[in-house]
């Protein structure tokens, strides 16, 4: 009988394919080791609620980095259904992690629609900021509004909404006004729930948040 040689074609173009396959992911691997991390520390609106996370404005953003050939890595840490007080319970796990050096936060609009009082968003906010500088990072505050849909008056709306005019003036860090901006009064940027974008607004919400990133990335 004859025997089968250990370097028979099949196992050399599986030797081959195993070799291929291991510095493939050596070389991703060492393409996020040296690029710069950012985080995104946000909710639904960031997780991607519904759609393909590839097809998120997190995901948009890492491809309009790339394009700018910026050698920055983002990191969504973000969570569907999360709060200001669940952000402040995880930065710190967050920052230890990565060690972003810029940090874009998205949070507080589902503690608005809970109707906790604007000064405990704030304290959660300030501090969850506070404590990414005292790590390195600079922090881009995305700020949001409080759907119309919701039974809450006009005075707590702008009151939720100035808190994140407050906290920038108030840490020298820059602001990005409603990032739903150019998306949250047209229905067909709208998931049903009128609450969440769709697919179609992901690129509108890069688009509004860029023009405040871009010099975070370049300095």
């Amino acid at each position: 009988m004859a025997s089968i040689s250990a370097f028979d074609e099949p196992s050399v173009r599986l030797y081959i394919m195993i070799k291929f396959i291991f510095f493939s992911v050596l070389l991703l691997n060492s393409i996020n080791v040296f690029a710069t991390p950012i985080v995104v520390l946000g909710d639904s609106i960031s997780a991607g609620y519904q759609i393909d996370k590839n097809l998120g404005w997190v995901s948009l953003m890492q491809k309009k980095i790339h394009a700018h050939k910026l050698n920055y890595v983002i990191h969504n840490e973000s969570i569907t259904g999360d709060t200001s007080a669940g952000g402040l319970d995880r930065i710190n796990f967050v920052l230890a992690r990565y060690n972003p050096k810029i940090v874009l936060l998205e949070l507080g609009v589902n503690d608005g629609l809970l109707g906790r009082p604007a000064y405990i968003i704030k304290k959660n906010l300030r501090e969850i900021i506070k404590r990414s500088q005292a790590a390195g990072a600079k922090v881009l505050l995305l700020s949001m509004r409080i759907p119309k849909k919701t039974k809450h008056d006009k005075r707590y709306s702008n009151m939720f909404y100035n808190t994140y005019i407050l906290l920038g003036k108030e840490l020298n860090i820059p602001v990005v006004p409603f990032i739903l901006e150019d998306v949250a009064l047209y229905s067909e940027l709208m998931q049903p729930d009128r609450i969440h974008p769709n697919i179609h607004a992901q690129e509108h919400i890069v688009d509004d948040i860029w023009p405040y990133l871009l010099p975070m990335l370049k300095q």
